[in-house]
């Protein structure tokens, strides 16, 4: 079969980039060009011959737009089988023009979503005629090319001069492929902002869709595949970063990168400088200081083996003397809300480092969803926004925290949320001096924890851990009392958990034996 040539096109776009030039394209080769509303006067405008929608099916615009291309002409145009004699003599016996070429990008409703417009708004930005006229297009590709992005204009274009004002079949499922998956994330972002609207946290139906970002080299690992995908705007992170300079970002790099840049968000830029080290997804280092390159330099004192190729958040503009103390180990990637210029030219001297700047912090109370995929599955739950400034803190032993404990408590439990379960976070003076992540046995994480502020301390030239007078943080309850002694033997002072054990007594006995404050936050922060 001979591929079809393309002699009408419909063009109806909510983004107008690029499509003046397209349809004077498709106009030098004799196509005739159907057109509704903005994008008729659009091409009207720059001299392009264009027939209006309601000319060609002879039916007004109505219903402030709501209804001009749900109508037969259009959509048995766009459905009609080529070829086939029943389908031809009922679009001859009811005027019905075969359309070849449909180009429709939907209106902007997640846009709309992500400038919390107004509910009203929001529905009037909900299209019905463009994916309605989409997937007719899509079903029928044996006949009819379907272009959803701007992106694709000039394949199009391309095949139209190469074919003689065709396509080939490739590129009609390919283009059809992308139309039903644009639809298909369109209306998961209209199911999912409902959701949101009535407050159903377990709708019958979740649906996910995400718009390709970037596609990447490999997974985890080199023998997996891997893409990252966005959903939705408004949040600064890794999906709106500025990239200056380095090698193309990995999985590895994407997924630590995104949790270093969560950890440091968790301190107020305006309140107190901060950094956050992180190496496979766990911090190594994080700290307060006067400045940057202060808080930079308690932070790498905590584990500085692990920081060597790690990942560096940090909470605000970085300045070239942060940018000439970071460069002098080797990183992998460096995160922030900006850079000055002479950092800008500080790091380009380091060519494999990737500078990656957003623009902004995201707000640690934000909503939002997590996913994690199962077998034959995913589960979903809602982000860990809960922020240990915003939740009732109850002394339940004998001995209160002074005010520079409770200071470093709160630091502390910020940092055990992004730590992996079972975590445990020694602090002193703003600043992590051990941090135990991811053991089966709390005990064990705060044996850990203290043996690496131990190795810290060697490597500075100390003997002492710099566990010594520090406060310890548990993302969630002690099961027995031997973690909370572990804390104490590596030199903890004051404590600060969840509580809500069955043997909290015990532990709070514990406590006041070692002659140790405990505060109790209610709030548990498992991150596994």
């Amino acid at each position: 079969m001979t591929d079809p040539v393309i002699r009408r096109a419909l063009i109806s776009v909510s983004d107008k980039t690029g499509v003046v030039d397209f349809a004077r394209a498709l106009a030098t080769h004799g196509i005739e060009i159907l057109s509704t509303g903005g994008t008729a006067k659009a091409l009207q405008a720059a001299g392009i011959a264009v027939k209006d929608i309601a000319e060609h099916t002879q039916f007004p615009e109505m219903m402030d737009g709501r209804l001009k291309t749900l109508h037969p002409r259009v959509h048995g145009g766009l459905l009609a089988v080529r070829g086939n004699a029943e389908h031809t003599t009922a679009a001859e016996a009811h005027g019905i023009a075969p359309i070849d070429l449909l180009v429709v990008n939907l209106y902007p409703f997640e846009a709309t979503v992500a400038k919390r417009a107004p509910y009203e708004d929001c529905i009037e930005n909900i299209d019905i005629g463009g994916p309605a006229m989409i997937r007719a297009a899509a079903k029928n590709h044996a006949a009819v090319t379907v272009v959803v992005d701007p992106e694709d204009y000039a394949r199009v274009l391309a095949e139209v001069v190469k074919r003689g004002g065709a396509t080939s079949l490739d590129l009609r499922k390919a283009l059809a492929a992308k139309a039903y998956a644009r639809t298909a994330a369109y209306d998961a972002a209209i199911s999912g902002w409902f959701a949101d609207e009535l407050g159903e946290r377990s709708p019958v139906w979740r649906a996910v869709g995400g718009k390709l970002a970037q596609p990447l080299r490999y997974g985890e690992n080199p023998h997996q595949w891997a893409a990252f995908y966005v959903s939705g705007v408004g949040r600064p992170g890794v999906a709106t970063v500025v990239q200056h300079q380095g090698k193309e970002l990995s999985y590895n790099n994407l997924n630590d990168t995104d949790a270093a840049f969560e950890l440091v968000a968790e301190f107020d830029a305006h309140a107190s400088p901060a950094v956050a080290i992180i190496k496979h997804a766990n911090p190594c280092g994080v700290a307060l200081g006067a400045s940057l390159v202060e808080a930079y330099t308690k932070a790498l004192r905590c584990d500085a083996t692990s920081a060597f190729g790690g990942i560096i958040a940090l909470n605000g503009p970085i300045d070239a003397a942060t940018a000439r103390e970071i460069t002098g180990i080797f990183t992998e990637v460096v995160i922030a809300p900006d850079a000055s210029a002479e950092a800008k030219a500080i790091f380009a001297e380091k060519k494999n480092l990737r500078l990656l700047t957003t623009g902004g912090l995201p707000d640690p109370r934000g909503p939002g969803l997590t996913f994690r995929s199962l077998a034959g599955g995913f589960l979903v739950q809602s982000r860990d926004n809960a922020v240990v400034d915003d939740l009732e803190l109850r002394v339940v032993t004998k001995r209160q925290p002074t005010p520079a404990e409770l200071a470093d408590l709160k630091f502390a439990f910020k940092v055990a949320k992004h730590v992996k379960s079972n975590a445990i976070v020694y602090v002193k003076d703003g600043a992590t001096v051990g941090i135990g992540a991811g053991q089966m046995s709390r005990v064990d994480s705060a044996r850990i924890a203290a043996w690496k502020s131990l190795e810290a301390a060697k490597a500075a030239g100390g003997t002492e851990p710099l566990a010594k007078g520090s406060v310890v943080a548990s993302d969630a309850f002690f099961p027995f009392a031997d973690g909370l002694l572990a804390a104490a033997e590596a030199g903890a002072t004051a404590v600060i958990q969840p509580g809500g054990s069955m043997r909290d007594a015990e532990v709070i006995k514990a406590a006041d034996e070692k002659g140790l404050a405990m505060v109790f936050t209610g709030v548990r922060h498992f991150r596994h």
